[in-house]
């Protein structure tokens, strides 16, 4: 029988994992969705505006089938040139979370390179299966394009990003583009990206009962996602972007994750792929990291090798 033995955590980190165990604990099952749902936005995000000198404007956006879509638009008050665009997609297992979920690791390229950023409000399953999120997504994507003279956005320069959930949803709309032969996506920014809905690898399998997000969790996620389909022969690649192939022509991609998380295999193996398909993606895996790290923990040194590292590609890619 194969033993899943764990990886140890980063010393900071195991300390921050005991003092969230009551808030955040390691499983999370359906009946739990509620009770995170409810957990408020991020307070600090009005600060972050300021601090990057933004202003921060409220939209509703079409989303897939022309449902209404809450959406932030973050940018200079003064947009006079066309900087480039970053869609955030937030994270939360496909099942909770909100725009504001970590979307102020991108906040600072609107002082330092004219970004515009657009967070977004996909709608969540169970209530919103597959495949309304990644269409939302995509829509998304396609109306800031549309919008893109208004918003102060160079339309080649367009970035999707995301975070767990929206990580993989990130991963989705870039694939759908590729499908669908537009938008241009310049850059894909994944972080600890939900990617395989088969929850088969073997940090699917160490992950168990500890940490944040663990195997029982990613059930939970998926299983709302696509229902009885989960783990079958009928999920799409735009759903479950591990399951891709070929991931031949998709625009080079940012891929971060903790070695002691669920995603780190699939995260692993999405980027091997990209390689061996002939394209560019930058990984880290960072030692000792649960699942989302640097949202629990921003004081550890290990998320401030996480942000520098994803800051100094996404910089290299915007001067280049």
């Amino acid at each position: 029988m194969t033993q899943h033995r764990p990886p140890p955590f980063d010393a900071e980190l195991d300390v921050v994992l005991q003092a969230l165990a009551d808030k955040v604990p390691p499983r999370i099952t359906p009946d739990m969705i509620g009770r995170f749902r409810a957990i408020p936005a991020d307070p600090t995000v009005g600060g972050a505006v300021e601090k990057a000198g933004a202003i921060h404007e409220q939209r509703t956006i079409p989303g897939y089938a022309g449902a209404g879509l809450a959406a932030s638009v973050f940018r200079r008050p003064d947009q006079s040139t066309a900087g480039p665009g970053i869609l955030y997609l937030h994270g939360g297992g496909m099942v909770f979370g909100n725009r504001f979920g970590g979307v102020q690791a991108y906040l600072p390229f609107i002082k330092s390179h004219s970004a515009v950023v657009v967070a977004v409000d996909y709608r969540l399953a169970p209530e919103h299966p597959d495949p309304i999120p990644v269409e939302d997504g995509f829509a998304a994507l396609s109306w800031i394009v549309e919008h893109a003279g208004e918003l102060g956005i160079d339309p080649a320069r367009m970035i999707v990003a995301g975070q767990s959930a929206g990580a993989g949803l990130a991963a989705g709309v870039c694939l759908l583009a590729r499908e669908r032969h537009g938008p241009p996506v310049a850059a894909q920014v994944l972080v600890s990206p939900m990617l395989d809905d088969r929850d088969d690898t073997d940090s699917a399998h160490q992950i168990d009962g500890i940490g944040v997000w663990d195997r029982t969790s990613n059930v939970t996620g998926w299983a709302a996602l696509l229902g009885d389909r989960r783990g079958g022969s009928e999920v799409s690649v735009f759903a479950a972007p591990g399951r891709a192939e070929d991931l031949a022509d998709l625009p080079p991609a940012f891929i971060s994750v903790g070695s002691a998380e669920v995603f780190r295999d699939e995260a692993v193996a999405y980027a091997s792929r990209l390689w061996s398909c002939g394209g560019s993606a930058e990984l880290h895996v960072w030692p000792g990291g649960f699942h989302g790290f640097e949202n629990f923990a921003p004081a550890a040194r290990i998320t401030a090798s996480a942000a520098a590292a994803r800051d100094a590609w996404l910089t290299r890619l915007l001067e280049s």
